[in-house]
């Protein structure tokens, strides 16, 4: 299958069909963020709208302002490319039946974020993520996510991945060199939410705006990876990508 393309299956239905990314950033469809229910009601709930804000108006990507909340277990599960789970303690593992629905929507082109709202590192969350992938990927292991990979170039050229605190790199999952899930130790979240009157919910430590305009940065690159995996790979892009580098650095 072409892994630039997600595979859109309703109800776990058998059959699927390929939908290229750009049906997700097209003028009748708009990309909407799953935000996965684990446990009670999920934190931040305002970080996936201004999330979901910066990339339409730093992209070309349309992105629906409300994310779907979801469980594991729900037929829309597979409409959404980027699923974003976040919390502080590690609820109850899921059923069997809905760690096969995640391995089969991963392996179909998803990618997971995974968000410790703690903004610590070997927290509760992470050992909860942990053992979820465990149960996913049993001979998977999370990775410090590699310097040289697309996803630190997909959209902004970016060498490091901060949130509202900056105590450790994201971890990422990987398989046939395909970044399937990515765990964030720095409360992306908390850097990314902002209240109905525009006022940001958490102090960014210890960088702040500089910090979370970086939070921001990395969480359109997630988006774009999402929807275009690894075209930023592609050689065409290069003199594009060098262009960018030399301006950085000017």
């Amino acid at each position: 299958m072409d892994r630039r393309s997600f595979l859109l299956v309703a109800g776990g239905a058998l059959a699927a069909a390929a939908v290229s990314a750009r049906t997700y950033a097209g003028p009748r469809a708009r990309l909407r963020i799953g935000q996965i229910v684990w446990g009670g009601e999920p934190p931040r709930l305002n970080a996936l709208r201004r999330l979901a804000w910066e990339v339409e108006k730093r992209t070309s990507i349309e992105v629906a302002e409300a994310p779907a909340e979801l469980h594991l277990a729900d037929a829309a599960l597979f409409r959404s490319p980027f699923l974003y789970v976040s919390g502080a303690s590690a609820p109850s593992l899921p059923s069997e039946d809905e760690v096969s629905r995640l391995r089969r929507h991963l392996d179909l082109g998803g990618l997971l974020l995974a968000d410790a709202t703690c903004g610590c590192a070997g927290g509760d969350f992470e050992r909860g993520v942990r053992a979820l992938l465990g149960r996913v990927y049993p001979r998977t292991a999370l990775v410090p996510l590699p310097r040289e990979h697309v996803l630190w170039k997909s959209f902004y050229l970016l060498d490091a991945a901060p949130g509202r605190t900056s105590v450790a790199p994201p971890l990422a999952l990987i398989r046939d060199q395909r970044v399937v899930a990515v765990l964030s130790p720095n409360d992306l979240g908390g850097a990314w939410s902002r209240d109905a009157f525009g006022r940001w919910e958490h102090e960014v430590v210890p960088g702040g705006q500089g910090q979370r305009e970086l939070a921001f940065r990395f969480g359109v690159n997630l988006v774009m990876y999402a929807m275009c995996l690894d075209y930023k790979d592609d050689q065409v892009h290069v003199p594009f990508i060098l262009k960018r580098r030399r301006w950085r650095t000017e």
